[in-house]
């Protein structure tokens, strides 16, 4: 961030903080460690409700991790996901394939972004082009995440996915795990995890056009225990059997794949790493919106509502806001209003993750049973890709 983007959102930074007190504050501990408050705030475009969860990771029995159902292109409600996965708080996470506009294609309901649970890769992140949500700050991409590294701390970070497939024919680089979309030219690789849902949209739009058509150009072949025992021109759906694994390319990929044959032994390699930080535990996608305590500049300000979540400076502090709106009630929050009272509350790092529909907070402290905190604006809990949840094991 340059020193005029620092200066100008620490003005507004400030402006939010004079327009906007928390006039009540309700607070109640949900476990050793664990905390939450609701938020009764005076702005200048009206009242704002606000829900705040935060946790002390310095405890080492109090931890973080995803929220997510059983397949990676599945939906569930956050109260769902963390009653079955036993979380004392949770928020809704990741933006995610809500809707579609190619004939007689269904949305997957997978998310946009990276998906890191419990050490174990579940996928990578679409092209930028294809993501659903707001428009992001410039220099953020949809390989953006927020999550805990294995030194335990919190943090903001860009992942890349590293990814070959190893032929008798040569070598090819593979560039994508279990998305909703491909890069154009790509091979993407699909697991168990993904689930049952067809992998056709893998195939549709661009790069730069999430609406472009899907392309002609496909092959799938399916690897089971380094050997192929499938090919076919057209995505395929179903369950992918344990053990195996489906390779999709699309347009130069699909050349590269069609020169395999039923028999062929081929070995995939696939990791996701961020440079410079400890290797990610748990990990979702969101985009950045604070950094170092100062709000991003181009956030985006129509008032809605809106879900986030950051850490402090040290990375041992975990913040989860979700902030009401589209009432008389409350107003809802412009991004960059987020981004500076999570600040205000100790946060030096926060990511925007989805709102609108989606914004839902739930607690669930001293062994009392899942309670949605916030009130979503659709009038009940919308089924989401995944989720942020707050554990004390």
């Amino acid at each position: 961030m340059s020193l005029l983007q620092r200066a100008t959102a620490a003005v507004a930074a400030l402006l939010l903080l004079v327009l906007s007190a928390p006039a009540a504050s309700a607070e109640g501990g949900l476990a050793r460690g664990v905390g939450y408050r609701t938020l009764t705030l005076s702005t200048a475009h009206g009242p704002v409700v606000a829900h705040l969860v935060t946790a002390d990771l310095s405890d080492p029995r109090v931890d973080v991790d995803l929220l997510h159902p059983a397949s990676v292109a599945e939906r569930a409600t956050v109260s769902a996901l963390a009653s079955a996965q036993h979380a004392v708080a949770g928020i809704n996470g990741d933006f995610f394939n809500i809707s579609e506009t190619h004939a007689g294609i269904t949305p997957t309901g997978s998310s946009v972004g990276p998906e890191i649970a419990d050490r174990d890769a579940l996928k990578y992140a679409v092209p930028d082009g294809q993501r659903f949500g707001p428009a992001m700050p410039a220099g953020v991409t949809t390989s953006d995440v927020f999550g805990l590294g294995a030194d335990h701390r919190l943090r903001t970070a860009r992942l890349r996915f590293a990814g070959t497939l190893h032929t008798g024919r040569g070598s090819f680089d593979l560039e994508g795990l279990n998305q909703y979309a491909l890069p154009v030219d790509g091979i993407g690789v699909y697991t168990p995890e993904w689930g049952p849902m067809s992998r056709a949209r893998a195939a549709c739009g661009t790069d730069t056009d999430r609406s472009a058509p899907c392309t002609t150009r496909v092959e799938e072949i399916v690897v089971r225990h380094g050997v192929v025992t499938a090919e076919s021109a057209a995505p395929g759906a179903g369950p992918i059997e344990p053990g195996s694994v489906v390779l999709l390319g699309r347009e130069r990929g699909a050349t590269e794949l069609a020169g395999l044959r039923v028999g062929d032994r081929v070995l995939v390699t696939d990791r996701m790493v961020a440079r410079g930080v400890p290797p990610f535990e748990f990990a979702v996608g969101g985009f950045p919106i604070l950094d170092d305590g100062v709000p991003l500049s181009e956030l985006d300000a129509s008032l809605a509502p809106r879900t986030a979540a950051g850490t402090s400076a040290d990375g041992r502090t975990l913040y989860l806001l979700a902030v009401d709106g589209r009432s008389a009630a409350s107003t809802g929050m412009g991004v960059g209003e987020v981004a500076a009272l999570l600040a205000s509350y100790g946060a030096s790092e926060a990511v925007n993750l989805d709102g609108g529909g989606s914004t839902t907070l739930v607690t669930a402290g001293r062994g009392g049973p899942v309670t949605v905190r916030n009130t979503p604006s659709d009038g009940a809990e919308r089924a989401v890709a995944n989720g942020v949840g707050v554990f004390v094991r």
